[in-house]
């Protein structure tokens, strides 16, 4: 082997050796990516009973009744790694108001209870469907549903549109009320629907943290 070729062989070896060096301090000074565990945030969503109304509408044999409930307090925490969730959503039972104070009072004291099951709750436990922490979000809410002083799983479909700080979203649903042990208030003359359909719509304060690290 000539000469040559020996010292451009040494040549050569010398700045691979060089590059990899190079390489590897890059390497150690590179700071570490952090795990998708550790990365995942968790959203709070706290309800402002402000801007929080619950609308509910019940057919009949005469007309349909259109009323409202309003909300006590609210706060929603969600994990779109797992799909889990937790909180609660109180509803004001006694504040249920259709406009017509004998129906109301009806209501109240035969379907609903409202003096003795003076809250309406839902507590979530699982979320199916991507949540996007900013931007509209379609997802089905699953839970349980406290109602009249007994509880029923219940799943709700939800839109929601997150924004930075704030959030708003609604939601349509019926509750079979007469399955779940409700009184219904027809007669043998007014025919009143077995189900009540539900239209949400709430409003409130957001904000992400770190979800607890998973071993």
């Amino acid at each position: 082997m000539s000469l040559q070729i020996v010292r451009r062989n040494i040549t050569l070896c010398a700045a691979l050796g060089g590059f990899a060096v190079l390489l590897s301090a890059s390497a150690a000074h590179r700071p570490p990516q952090a795990t998708s565990s550790l990365s995942a945030k968790e959203i709070v969503l706290t309800i402002d009973p402000s801007r929080s109304t619950v609308h509910y509408s019940v057919s009949s044999s005469l007309h349909t009744v259109h009323g409202t409930f309003s909300v006590r307090r609210g706060m929603l925490r969600l994990d779109p790694v797992s799909g889990k969730a937790a909180g609660e959503i109180v509803v004001d039972a006694a504040s249920g108001q259709s406009g017509s104070d004998s129906r109301d009072k009806k209501m109240h004291k035969e379907v609903l209870e409202s003096a003795r099951f003076t809250d309406i709750i839902f507590r979530p436990d699982r979320v199916e469907g991507a949540v996007l922490p900013q931007g509209s979000s379609t997802a089905q809410l699953h839970g349980v549903c406290v109602l009249h002083g007994s509880e029923h799983e219940l799943t709700i479909p939800v839109r929601a549109e997150l924004n930075s700080e704030k959030w708003k979203g609604s939601a349509t649903f019926r509750v079979p009320y007469n399955d779940w042990g409700l009184k219904n208030p027809g007669n043998f003359i007014l025919k009143v629907d077995h189900t009540v359909v539900i239209e949400v719509d709430m409003a409130g304060s957001m904000q992400a943290q770190a979800a607890a690290a998973k071993p």
